[in-house]
């Protein structure tokens, strides 16, 4: 408790305080108040995982951040969101590299200002970097904290995630472990691979890796045998109904991709067409010891 102050020098320590504080007010959470004629659930409690890699400079951290929020105020997107059955959606964002930070809480939007609001909160979000890529310390993170702190019932659990490299940080059995553990809470892992020319294309067990790691005996099937981004996604990231992928081609795609995965992700209409185009779906679930095996039918 803070003692109470008076007097003109006190309110003016008590206005800088405040002022100090202001920043990372915002930059923590912003909630919409919700109305008495907004449904007591939501459609889908959407979580938005951006990789802040090493391999994430400044330029590209914010054709994220402004592809998200572009995502946010596009018409379809607000047409998904206001015409679902309980017409709003729940939305959160983490930024991930070495571990998964919240960067905004969870937020209600139900109208075209709740989305304007939030993508204009995106674009003022600062570029908080990382070196690693550790997607299983990530899923790990959202399964504890992120997913347990949704504050009402959705319909659906959607974990959107984007990148652009394969984990360096845990084997193949630990990023399972992790995947199955998301799944296990009636959750739905998509992706959005950033394939960038020249760079990412392909991936393997010679890819930069934390230190340690590389000391550590690889699986018998190392993941050279994955020899593409998008495809290392689909067999390690991704799962739950309606699981699918949407590859961005370079960062300057990401905004396109984003929009479309959004559109499909709100309205659960999940399907591959030649309108989504770099998309690969996941449409048959097998039990299998140990966790879920999702198989591609398509």
């Amino acid at each position: 408790m803070i003692p109470q102050m008076r007097g003109r020098g006190a309110d003016a320590i008590a206005l800088a305080v405040a002022m100090a504080l202001l920043p990372g007010i915002l930059c923590a959470a912003i909630y919409i108040p919700a109305n008495a004629n907004i449904s007591p659930e939501a459609d889908v409690a959407l979580i938005v995982a951006v990789d802040v890699s090493q391999s994430v400079d400044e330029q590209r951290y914010r054709l994220q951040m402004e592809g998200i929020a572009q995502a946010l105020e596009d018409p379809g997107v607000i047409s998904a969101i206001t015409n679902g059955a309980n017409a709003n959606i729940l939305f959160t964002m983490i930024a991930w590299a070495d571990a998964a930070k919240p960067v905004l809480d969870w937020t209600r939007i139900a109208s075209k200002e709740d989305a304007y609001t939030v993508a204009a909160h995106v674009r003022r979000l600062p570029h908080t970097g990382g070196e690693f890529t550790c997607i299983a310390r990530m899923l790990r993170g959202v399964a504890l904290r992120i997913i347990p702190e949704i504050p009402l019932n959705a319909q659906r659990v959607v974990l959107d995630v984007s990148g652009d490299g394969i984990d360096n940080c845990s084997d193949r059995d630990a990023l399972h472990e992790e995947r199955d553990r998301v799944l296990s809470l009636n959750a739905t892992i998509n992706g959005l691979p950033i394939i960038v020319r020249g760079e990412n294309e392909t991936v393997g067990a010679g890819a930069y890796r934390a230190p340690g790691f590389g000391l550590r005996e690889l699986s018998q099937r190392p993941d050279k045998d994955s020899t593409t981004l998008d495809h290392w996604f689909k067999e390690h990231v991704i799962g739950g109904p309606g699981a699918f992928l949407m590859a961005a081609q370079g960062y300057a795609d990401f905004g396109r991709a984003l929009r479309q995965k959004f559109v499909t992700e709100i309205s659960g209409t999940t399907e591959c067409t030649a309108a989504l185009p770099h998309c690969v779906m996941l449409t048959k679930e097998r039990r299998i010891a140990g966790g879920v095996e999702f198989v591609n039918t398509n």
